[in-house]
């Protein structure tokens, strides 16, 4: 069976967008290979944005002071390999089979069983069994989780951390988590548990209130932003930012993120407090520090993906993630025009992105994702966009690819740009839509922007007692 084959055969099990909460099957699963959850330290990371962010600076920090990690992370952007991360790199084709092949035979037997009337283990729930495995047999000194969707019930939470990390909470798959932040932290708070302890990014009121309760509840440590540590100053730099850091252990002067934004200096003051606790409180020397942030990549987060025209990605899929996006491009870019290519979910607030967006954008082209029909239509998604930038601002284009190439001619044909600034194009609205982006615009095997000099989430939830109605 090829890569793509098994690849076919995974996701077309029952889909990672219809979550029957439970962890009876994973539970089950795990017992059967022998519970390699438990094989070595976990630290766990939920929030609404910013995990994969986070999770990928505490990979790098972790590295960087020799240990040896496993990082499951979600969704991918490319290619499915990449959720399954050993020493900062996917794993490759052919190990992903082998794990397949040796896990298979369990996973029929889960499937067997029917558990919770749910007809087989969903995709999510195998792809994190096969991340424990791959872990396992690696093995590892260390495993970084992050959470695909809330806390308590994700498949990942069959892992007890001992180091829980929450980043900023804030509303959204509101049809699953809740209609309001302090109602999403209470199912995003079931990462912490006993013998945990819990670094929390800055929150809203009400949702602190929600995680202070949960850390007593269940006697966990807590560490918050602003107070046990945080950003002091940051300046932008070429190719990122410098920053100076307040952490348990001390200030940290210095460190060159190569990522542009306050909200990624906020998840690196968090990444960094992370891992000092997960150290036992152990001062990290200030050469680590330094190694271990410039080793940070994090593609599809303001990713100068393409120049001349240059072409940004930002997998911004919700209106918070776009607030940050916003700030982001002013600080980093300063494109004139700017014109943007923006493809949303269907269960995302396509309007207030919209409105968010729309200061920085002298035009959009609206377009829909391919992989997926969980994508709000162009059609659809242009008409909410004409409302807010007005129709001569505003094309529609179905296919991503000409979306793009659309945008790239509107930018080259702008005026109002000089050699300084010159004009840009920004992909955002979903993780999707940059992954497709991605593939079009950056070597697959060196994995390099591409410079161009001429003329080119997602979730719902099933109710389990109907689930053998929906095979």
């Amino acid at each position: 069976m090829s890569h793509a084959e098994l690849t076919a055969a995974l996701t077309a099990r029952w889909p990672e967008h219809r979550v029957a909460p439970s962890l009876s099957r994973i539970r089950a699963l795990c017992e059967l290979l022998g519970d390699p959850q438990n094989a070595a330290p976990v630290i766990t990371i939920t929030g609404t944005n910013g995990k994969g962010s986070t999770a990928i600076m505490i990979d790098a920090l972790l590295r960087s002071t020799g240990l040896r990690t496993g990082r499951f992370s979600s969704p991918h952007l490319r290619d499915v390999t990449e959720r399954i991360s050993i020493d900062g790199r996917p794993i490759s084709e052919e190990r992903f089979a082998e794990i397949w092949a040796d896990i298979e035979p369990y996973v029929a037997m889960v499937d067997e069983q029917r558990l919770d009337g749910v007809p087989q283990m969903t995709f999510f729930e195998v792809i994190t069994a096969m991340a424990f495995a791959a872990f396992a047999d690696a093995p590892v000194d260390v495993v970084i989780l992050e959470v695909g969707l809330g806390g308590t019930w994700d498949a990942t939470s069959v892992a007890d951390a001992q180091v829980a990390v929450v980043t900023p909470i804030d509303v959204d798959h509101a049809h699953l988590l809740g209609d309001t932040p302090a109602k999403i932290a209470q199912e995003k708070a079931g990462i912490i548990k006993p013998g945990s302890t819990a670094v929390l990014a800055g929150q809203s009121v009400d949702v602190a209130k929600v995680l202070l309760e949960r850390c007593a509840e269940v006697g966990a440590p807590a560490l918050r932003e602003g107070v046990d540590f945080g950003v002091l100053e940051r300046q932008p730099a070429v190719g990122g930012q410098l920053l100076r850091l307040n952490e348990p252990q001390g200030t940290v002067g210095d460190v060159f993120l190569p990522l542009f934004g306050a909200h990624q200096a906020a998840n690196a003051a968090l990444a960094l407090a992370a891992v000092e606790v997960f150290l036992g409180g152990k001062d990290l020397d200030a050469q680590v520090i330094t190694d271990g942030f410039g080793d940070v990549r994090a593609p599809g987060r303001l990713e100068l993906a393409r120049s001349a025209p240059a072409v940004v990605l930002d997998a911004a899929h919700n209106p918070h993630g776009a607030a940050a996006l916003v700030e982001g491009m002013r600080e980093a870019y300063h494109f004139d025009p700017l014109i943007g290519v923006l493809a949303v979910m269907r269960d995302k607030d396509a309007e207030a992105m919209l409105r968010i967006l729309e200061p920085i954008l002298n035009e959009v082209v609206v377009s829909q994702v391919a992989s997926t029909d969980r994508g709000l239509p162009a059609a659809e998604l242009g008409e909410l966009a004409e409302g807010i930038f007005g129709a001569n601002r505003v094309s529609v284009q179905p296919r991503l690819d000409r979306a793009i190439e659309q945008a790239v001619a509107l930018a080259e044909s702008g005026t109002g740009g000089d050699e300084l600034t010159g004009s840009g194009v920004l992909v955002t609205g979903s993780v999707i839509a940059v992954g497709e982006a991605r593939t079009l615009l950056v070597a697959e095997e060196a994995d390099e922007p591409v410079v161009d000099d001429s003329d080119d989430d997602e979730i719902e939830i099933v109710d389990a007692e109907l689930v053998d109605d929906e095979d």
